[in-house]
């Protein structure tokens, strides 16, 4: 019953706190004993605040005592070590932010708290959150518990990683490339990446359209219970300005609805089991009577090119302002100093170079949109990336093909690129290595709330992948 607790979703935890059937003490404990079971080998956190949170989940119990309990009341949530909380430490993987206390909170962890969620821990990230796996030369190396070998992806990958683990109830995450869904992807887990303005980001990161803020669960009826509690318009930030969106956790009637499917959205190649899970969840959509038809986008690698030469230009300058100088370069990891280096070639005619391939990427998924309510396709394309991969010396290679070992081996980033398009990575199975795959349901621009509700009806038609019978191991 213990573990069971571990991996109880937020919804079933805040039911049954107000029905006086469990106290969030007792889920505190039971992740704390699971941290201390298997956390080294997962070293999914930099930092552990389990005494303070001990005590909030009193207060929390007492809440539930009086009924005046907000809306995550006592739910334990780890929070990734890039999203400021003041009066905290925030290392965003990097020795030269060791000691970088910050006096300011990001809107979605305001949020959380604010609704009542404990913040247990901080959550492991790369150096900068510049890469889709997850390690530093500060913090170690942090593994999937699914397959200890393998990365959990990143840069969102200790959120990841603590949530499959059982090690906390919700996690966020941001998303500049596809640093939530690749974790999610890859940890069996759902991820979400909102339509660009949905939910709010700090200044100045909110003013680039790639960067999302985000949140992991293990259920969709999570996804829509923290939609609804972090979407919406905040003062610091002008780009969420928006109105405010609500989902009903009401399922999606599929019968009708048209999805087309890409394997490849044009040029990615793909392993055998991710493209063999990826074509059975299009049969559970067919079987809940969804129309889905194989589509085309012809898309090429100029999407790598666009979404690389827009990333130098904004977070490579911001980065490469603070930090690419002689007396930090030794600090630094080797994937940052390359990271720097191919920051470099975000030359003005390469930046609108990359707007106008921009706008034919968006040409031709709109033509699938005139067609279609929404697309499917793989979120990552092969599970065998090691844990201690190093894009900046290591290759990689999909199906027997070298690919890009930045951005070749996933396809999340194309839909940063066509940010107002929101964005859902679901659990799609088992690679052959035990590691989970997924699919990425992609709505039309600002039609989150119809993605989500397709989600719930997919949740509804197919068994979870976290049951006491399947919990992941460490592998270790």
């Amino acid at each position: 019953m213990t573990l069971e607790l571990c991996y109880l979703d937020a919804s079933d935890a805040v039911e049954k706190f107000k029905r006086r059937e469990l106290s969030p003490v007792e889920v505190l404990e039971a992740q704390i004993q699971r941290y201390a079971d298997i956390g080294n080998d997962i070293n999914a956190y930099t930092q552990r605040h389990f005494e303070r949170a001990r005590n909030e989940a009193r207060v929390a119990e007492q809440a539930y005592g009086r009924g005046d309990a907000r809306p995550l009341e006592g739910v334990i949530t780890a929070i990734k070590d890039e999203s400021y909380i003041a009066g905290e430490i925030t290392t965003n993987g990097s020795r030269l932010l060791r000691d970088n206390r910050v006096d300011i909170t990001d809107p979605v962890p305001e949020r959380l708290l604010n609704a009542g969620a404990i913040v247990h821990a901080r959550s492991a990230t790369p150096e900068f959150s510049v890469a889709a796996y997850t390690w530093s030369d500060l913090w170690g190396v942090t593994r999937n518990p699914w397959n200890a070998a393998i990365t959990p992806g990143g840069s969102s990958g200790g959120s990841a990683a603590a949530l499959a683990a059982g090690l906390c109830t919700l996690a966020n995450g941001t998303d500049m490339g596809g640093s939530v869904r690749i974790p999610a992807s890859m940890c069996g887990l759902v991820g979400l990446k909102a339509s660009y303005g949905r939910i709010p980001e700090i200044p100045p990161y909110n003013v680039d359209p790639y960067v999302h803020h985000g949140m992991l669960t293990r259920s969709v009826r999570d996804m829509v219970l923290l939609y609804n509690l972090i979407a919406g318009p905040h003062p610091v930030d002008l780009v969420s300005q928006l109105p405010k969106e609500t989902v009903a956790q009401q399922p999606l009637d599929l019968c009708g609805v048209r999805i087309g499917l890409s394997l490849d959205l044009g040029f990615y190649p793909l392993e055998a089991d991710v493209r063999a899970n990826t074509l059975a969840f299009a049969e559970r959509l067919r079987a809940q009577g969804a129309q889905v038809e194989m589509v085309e986008l012809g898309w090429d690698r100029r999407c790598i090119e666009t979404a690389q030469i827009h990333q130098g230009a904004q977070m490579g300058q911001m980065l490469r302002q603070k930090f690419d100088r002689a007396e930090y370069r030794d600090q630094l990891t080797s994937y940052v100093r390359h990271y720097f280096s191919l920051s470099e070639a975000a030359t003005a005619e390469r930046i609108l170079a990359a707007h106008e391939y921009a706008q034919e990427m968006w040409a031709s998924l709109e033509r699938v949109f005139r067609q279609c309510d929404f697309l499917l396709c793989p979120t990552v394309c092969t599970t065998q990336v090691p844990a201690d991969f190093d894009y900046s010396r290591d290759t990689i290679a999909v199906d027997g093909r070298e690919v890009d070992p930045v951005k070749g081996w996933f396809m999340t980033y194309p839909f940063n690129t066509l940010s107002r398009c929101p964005v859902l990575s679901l659990p799609s199975g088992l690679a052959d290595n035990g590691v989970p795959t997924g699919v990425q349901l992609v709505g039309r621009p600002y039609a989150d709330s119809r993605v989500l509700q397709l989600a719930l009806a997919v949740e509804q038609g197919g068994p979870p992948l976290f049951r006491p019978d399947s919990y992941p191991l460490t592998g270790c």
